[in-house]
C-alpha cells in the first residue's frame, strides 16, 4: 500500500496548505494535489474543504486522519525495526526535556552521551511535561521526561530523579525567617509562574486548588533568568528545583509545609518500537543520570 497520499494528508491537516505539504516534501504542489484527488476518489469522499483558498478537512477527512497518524507511525516503526535487522541503524533520538532540566540537569548527561555515540543524532525538544507527554503520545518524540504521577496506561516509564518543589524568594522577602512555608501562606504572596502546561504550574494549581484559594499571579514567563531576576527585585516569589539556584543569586530557597516531592520519569510508548539509538539513549540516561 502507498500511504504517500496519507503523509500528504497529514501535512496539509497541520499546515491547512497544499503548497506547504509539497514542499515539505519535495515535490510539486500539483503531485500532492493529484493524490489527495485520487484517494478521494477511491475512497468515493471529500476529504478537504478546498473553497476560497481556505484549507480545511471535512468531517470525514478528519476521521481519516486519526487512522492516517497511526498508520504512518506503525509503518516508520516498522520499516526502522527491519532496517536495523539488517544491521542498520537510523541514528537518531527525538527527546522531549522540561525547561528546567533541560537547563540544569541534562546538559552534562546530553554531552557525555554524544561523545560515546557521536553518530546518532539528537534532537531535544524543550517544552511543558503536558505538551511533551503529547507529543510523545503522538508520536513526535521517541522519550519524554515527564511527571511520574501523570504516566498513562499508554506509557512506560523508567525512575529518573526524585526532587523536591522548593519555595524561591529573594533575600529581603520576610519568608526569609520561615523554615517551612504553608500553602496557604504561599499563596498570600504575588507569584511569578511557569505558563500552562509546564509540571511546577500544573501542581501549583493542583496545590491552590486544594487549598481553596486563586494564586496571584502577577508575572508568567517560561524564562528562568527571568524569573529570577523578578524574585531578586522584589516582584514576586515562585517555584523551582534546587538545582537551578546558584549560591551567588541572591535567592533564598524553603520546604512546603508538609513537602512536594516530584517523582520525575523518563517514558516512551508502550506500543512503539524504540531503535537501538532510543534504547542505548535511555540505557545511558538511566545508567549516568541516576548516578548524578
Amino acid at each position: 500500500m502507498d500511504i504517500k497520499p496519507l503523509r500528504y494528508l497529514v501535512s496539509i491537516a497541520r499546515t491547512a496548505s497544499f503548497t506547504q505539504a509539497a514542499n515539505e516534501f519535495g515535490v510539486a504542489q500539483p503531485a500532492v494535489s493529484m493524490a489527495i484527488k485520487k484517494l478521494e476518489n477511491d475512497l468515493g469522499l471529500t476529504l478537504i474543504h478546498r473553497a476560497d483558498r481556505n484549507i480545511s478537512l471535512t468531517d470525514e477527512g478528519k476521521k481519516l486522519l486519526l487512522h492516517a497518524q497511526k498508520i504512518i507511525q506503525a509503518t516508520d516503526e516498522a520499516l526502522l525495526e527491519m532496517s536495523e535487522l539488517n544491521g542498520l541503524e537510523k541514528g537518531e533520538v527525538r527527546v522531549g526535556i522540561p525547561s528546567m532540566l533541560g537547563s540544569y540537569y541534562f546538559p552534562p548527561i546530553l554531552m557525555g552521551f554524544r561523545n560515546q555515540y557521536p553518530s546518532i543524532t539528537l534532537t531535544v525538544i524543550e517544552g511543558g511535561t503536558w505538551q511533551l507527554q503529547q507529543m510523545l503520545e503522538k508520536g513526535e518524540l521517541d522519550l519524554s521526561v515527564i511527571v511520574a504521577e501523570t504516566l498513562p496506561d499508554n506509557l512506560a516509564g523508567e525512575h529518573l530523579l526524585e526532587e523536591e518543589m522548593l519555595v524561591v524568594i529573594g533575600e529581603e522577602h520576610s519568608f526569609s525567617q520561615l523554615d517551612k512555608i504553608s500553602p496557604e501562606t504561599f499563596f498570600q504572596e504575588e507569584l511569578v509562574m511557569f505558563k500552562e502546561g509546564f509540571f511546577h504550574r500544573r501542581i501549583v494549581d493542583k496545590l491552590a486548588a486544594q487549598v481553596g484559594i486563586t494564586p496571584n499571579i502577577g508575572f508568567e514567563t517560561n524564562l528562568i533568568p527571568l524569573i529570577k531576576s523578578i524574585i531578586q527585585q522584589g516582584f514576586g516569589i515562585s517555584t523551582m528545583l534546587a538545582m537551578v539556584i546558584e549560591d551567588n543569586e541572591q535567592l533564598i530557597i524553603r520546604s512546603f509545609d508538609p513537602p512536594i516531592w516530584l517523582d520525575l520519569n523518563i517514558a516512551w510508548r508502550k506500543d512503539g518500537y524504540l531503535s537501538k539509538a532510543n534504547q542505548a539513549f535511555l540505557d545511558f540516561v538511566c545508567r549516568h543520570g541516576k548516578a548524578e
